[in-house]
Formats: structure tokens, sequence, C-alpha cells
């Protein structure tokens, strides 16, 4: 049933918080913000033994009213002097979101990587559902996987979801066993026609409130910066030295490369027990500095100080979980790269990330949150375009790479009756950072893993695969000098 009608702003239709408008005001040409991921299917598991697509087309279309991404579209202010609205919208297509490809003989894991950077690399249109999906077969000669598996590639917009959301959106099109299960009937469709002049109204009003919000961040910020300062004085925060550049650091081109590795729950938890304190987060952080160090030093390009990663995290409240969008902090963490002996540096890590957590406590963990929300978003939209047009972007180094933390179902999941049996993450570049990680941990073929997954500039890291294999190489030694010794 749809239902057609002209709505007010800010009383049905919603408009995107400061952060979730930041990742559209931070696209620039060469940078597209869009998150996304490789899932594996085993389709022997699926009734016949067989996927169709019209079988996904259809299995979409029926739980395409579970979560608001499917359907809605950005509705912009005139003149962008506000922040935009999500409406429902009354053109959706199923079919142009969901494409159907196939991979050239032989069908191995470097033509699959190439294609999903390829992929990946071209922006979302911003007149449409800012989704789609990919279903690639031909997956004929990767090892591992047995034959006839078949992929499917998802990229969304950051403006509609981050990793935590997006985890949550893959339980939409999954089922906990090979039977597909039935959505049930989709409540009526209430498409929203977005009045400009209200859209104007609000804006104006929005920007008469802005002064007293600062105000109100700036009071509320107060005691904060005490906080920080007492544990300065108290020894509690690890002094960072100063921010070494590499060659992941400058201009960021248009073209992408992606890898992964996957690792057995049981070996990183192995070597996590035998530091104590350490986390599983620790344990990751050791082996991409681990990895980042073999890389660089191969190119004679190792720093002499540590590389700092940023590493995002989720604050939502339990409330605030089905919300989607973006709530999102952030730490600096030192990933002490010049410490050679695995087991050194994880317990040095360690010391790190658990100085960073203290002072994003100190900080309040919503402080970037509030910090977007104030801006104005064509303030903030002309700075990025302004820093990227003269150079600004480059002049300085916040941290060397981006590493991030997404969960995944901690039970096998099946799409159309296929078991899901690997999936790979995709994360968008940033100004300044030409590699980026994210950390996967779920359950496929009924066993505990964690896949570590990067995207990457492909002018700065022309060579993905060398890469992969300093990932495996740094996760062995760091097992030999923990779990080993």
């Amino acid at each position: 049933m749809l239902r057609i009608r002209q709505q007010e702003p800010g009383k049905s239709m919603q408009q995107l918080s400061g952060q979730d408008a930041m990742f559209l005001h931070a696209e620039i040409d060469g940078m597209p913000q869009h998150i996304g991921g490789v899932s594996i299917y085993d389709q022997s598991t699926a009734p016949n033994g067989k996927v169709r697509f019209k079988q996904i087309l259809d299995m979409l279309e029926r739980r395409k009213h579970q979560s608001p991404i499917f359907r809605r579209k950005l509705a912009f202010v005139p003149g962008g002097v506000g922040r935009p609205y999500w409406v429902e919208d009354p053109d959706f297509d199923m079919e142009y979101h969901v494409r159907h490809i196939a991979l050239p003989k032989p069908g191995d894991w470097r033509q699959l990587c190439i294609l999903a950077s390829r992929i990946h690399a071209v922006p979302l249109r911003r007149d449409k559902p800012m989704w789609e999906l990919y279903v690639i077969e031909g997956l004929n000669n990767v090892e591992g996987y047995p034959p006839g598996c078949f992929a499917l590639l998802m990229k969304v917009h950051h403006c509609a979801m981050d990793g935590a959301t997006g985890a949550q959106f893959m339980n939409i099109v999954h089922d906990m066993t090979p039977e597909t299960s039935d959505p049930g009937e989709a409540p009526p469709w209430i498409i929203e026609r977005p009045s400009k002049a209200r859209m104007l109204g609000r804006a104006y009003v929005d920007a008469w409130k802005k002064p007293a919000q600062a105000w109100q961040f700036v009071k509320d910020s107060v005691p904060a910066f005490t906080r920080i300062r007492a544990g300065r004085k108290a020894g509690d925060f690890e002094e960072m030295n100063e921010r070494q550049n590499t060659r992941f650091q400058g201009k960021i081109s248009r073209h992408r490369v992606v890898g992964a590795k996957r690792f057995d729950f049981e070996d990183v938890r192995a070597i996590k027990n035998t530091s104590p304190g350490a986390t599983i987060n620790d344990t990751m952080l050791a082996i991409v500095g681990g990895g980042m160090r073999r890389y660089l030093d191969s190119k004679g390009e190792l720093p002499n100080d540590s590389l700092i990663t940023g590493c995002p995290i989720d604050v939502r409240s339990v409330e605030e979980r089905a919300a989607g969008g973006n709530m999102v902090g952030f730490m600096h963490v030192s990933m002490h790269t010049n410490i050679e002996n695995g087991a050194e540096r994880l317990a040095a890590i360690h010391k790190a990330s658990t100085s960073a957590k203290s002072y994003a406590e100190a900080l309040g963990p919503r402080f970037a949150v509030d910090v977007a929300d104030v801006l104005p978003g064509n303030v903030l939209s002309l700075a990025i375009r302004t820093a990227a047009a003269t150079g600004l972007a480059e002049a300085g180094t916040m941290f060397n790479t981006v590493i991030t933390n997404v969960p995944g179902a901690p039970f096998q999941l099946y799409m159309c009756g296929a078991e899901l049996v690997d999936s790979i993450s995709l994360g968008p570049l940033l100004p300044n950072v030409g590699l980026f990680h994210i950390v996967y941990s779920s359950v496929q073929n009924k066993k505990g893993s964690i896949t570590l997954s990067f995207t990457g500039c492909r002018d700065m890291l022309p060579d993905p695969g060398f890469y992969t294999d300093c990932l495996q190489e740094s996760f062995d030694e760091l097992y030999a000098e923990t779990v080993g010794a």
C-alpha cells in the first residue's frame, strides 16, 4: 500500500545529523565516502544446490521495509544552507540497485579483489537511495572455497550508516538456517514530498540556534579539558611522539586496492592471553603494526619513531542502536612500529590503548559527535573543499592509518539458503590517509574467525598482494614470539 503526502521537515522526515552530513561534505574528488564489503557464499547448501539471481531480488523485495536504508534518498535544502533530509524515493527500483556480473576465467582471488576495488572506487549517485549490491559469479579458482561459490559486494554511503549499523543491516538479508524465513506483511509505504519553503524555514530557525548551541558546547567542554589536564598531571596519558609521514600520507588518487587475511579466532585469543590485560583489539593492532613495519622496511621507508593509528569507537546508547547513521568517537593509538619484537610490541600497544581509552573517556566519548552537530554544514563543506584545493589537507598528519573493529554475527548465517563462508570489508579513505583497515570478527564455516581487510590508494600501495603477505608474516612472527615462546 502506497500513500503520498507533503510533509513538514522535523515531523516524520529524518534530518541528517552533523556527523552524517560530514561524510557528505568530506566526499571530494578521489575520495568517495561509502563503506561496504564482499560476502562469499557456498550455494551447495541451498535448495537444489543453486541460488538464482531472481531469488536474491525477490528476497530483497520482501525485506526492503525492514531497513530505511533501502528506499530513502537525500532531499537537499536549497542553497545548501541546512543539513539534508532523508525522504522515501517514490521511484525506487530494486533492479537499479542490484546488479549481476561474473569474473572472467579462471576466477581467482586476485581477480575478485581487483573487481571489488574498481567497484568500490566509483562514487554513489546522490539522487538515488545511496546503496548498491553486486552479485558476482565465477569464483571457480579461489583456494579454500568450495566449487560454485558466488559473492555479494555491498556498498552503502557512510552518511547512511557506519560499521556498527552496517552489521545490523546485513542481518536483515541473512537467516540463521538454510531455510529462508518469511518477513511478514509490509506496513503501508508513506511517500513524503519535501517542501522546499519549509526546509528553508527550518534552516533559518536552526541558524539562529547555532550561537546558543556553540556556547553550550563550550560550557560543556570545560569539565572535559579540566579532566584532561588533571590526567596529564597524574601521568594517565601516554605522550605520543611527533607524527611521522609515510607513503600513505599525501594526495589520494581515484584508484583503490583491497585485500584481506583471515585468522583463526582461537589463535588470536591465544596470542592475546600471553600478554596480561591485553585485548583482541590490541592483538590486531600489533598484527597491523608488524605488517606496516615489514612493508615500509622493505621499501627503505620505516620511520625511527612509531606510527599512529586512528581507531573509531561506537558511542551509541542501547536505545540509539536501531536509529542508523553515525555516532562515532575517535582514539589515537601508537602502534609501536619502532619495536621489532612482536611480544614486546603487543605489551606496549596494550599500554598505549589503555592510555587512549582513558583520554577518550576524559574528553567525553561524544565529543566528535557534538562538534559536528555545532558546526554549520555549509561552513564545514567550504572548509573541507578549500583544504583539498589548496593542499592544506596534506599539510599535517594526525595519524598514518585507520583501524576499526566491526563485530559480525556470532552464529552461522545463510542467504537464500547459501552458507556464508567468508567476508571482507571495504572502508573509505580520508584526506592524507591512504590506508584503511577493518577487523571483522564472525562465525563462518561454523568456526570463529577474524578477517583483517584493507583498502588502499593504488598509487600508495601498488603491491597489495605483497602487503597481504606482510600481514600474514606479522601474525606468524607474533604467534611464534608469544604462544610459541
